[in-house]
């Protein structure tokens, strides 16, 4: 095979890879969801996003980044490496209510045993919200787990205080998503990679 040949070979197989990968990129509601991100010096993949709604209402835009793909909640659960939930808002919300939405997410899918431990951590987050009082239309609010430091949530590109360092916690915000009872069942399919 001829030098030119071997190198138009080459480009259309970087060009064919080069597709693939931006083709694993999501746009939802004008938010795009790039199908990879770097957490703690370590590359996560775009597991599933999907949309929020509450009625027939978009409320956010929800992406899911794993170190390796998983189609089910104990899998995601089991993973051990760093997790991104991120989240774009769609609209004007009271972050109050969006607070209270959290906590009853939480407590639908724990034990009052479990949740009863993770109570201090309910405290500080429910702050958070208070502290904001209103998520505008294109304001991000993104929940990092960082193995051996714990959860950090952001809010509109701002990490919110210290670390929550219960492993407890993070799964527990997981499920508000990923859940038994979720919040939105089509969103929970479409974060586990469960539609096409």
């Amino acid at each position: 095979m001829s030098r030119f040949y071997r190198a138009a070979w080459l480009a259309l197989g970087a060009a064919v890879l080069a597709g693939s990968a931006l083709a694993e990129s999501v746009t939802l509601a004008g938010v795009t969801y790039t199908d990879a991100v770097e957490l703690h010096g370590r590359p996560l993949l775009l597991n599933g996003a999907g949309i929020r709604y509450k009625v027939a209402l978009q409320v956010y835009t929800a992406g899911l980044y794993l170190e390796n793909k998983a189609h089910a909640t104990p899998a995601v659960t089991a993973l051990q490496g760093p997790k991104r939930l991120s989240m774009t808002m769609l609209r004007e919300i009271d972050s109050r209510e969006l607070g209270r939405l959290f906590a009853h997410g939480i407590e639908e899918n724990m034990d009052k045993t479990a949740f009863s431990k993770i109570i201090p951590s309910m405290v500080r987050m429910s702050q958070i919200f208070s502290d904001h009082k209103n998520l505008q239309a294109g304001d991000m609010l993104v929940i990092d787990w960082l193995p051996g430091i714990g959860t950090v949530i952001a809010v509109k590109g701002k990490a919110q205080g210290e670390p929550f360092t219960e492993p407890a916690f993070f799964q527990a915000l997981l499920g508000i998503w990923l859940g038994e009872h979720p919040a939105d069942s089509k969103l929970k399919e479409a974060l586990l990679g469960q539609v096409g």
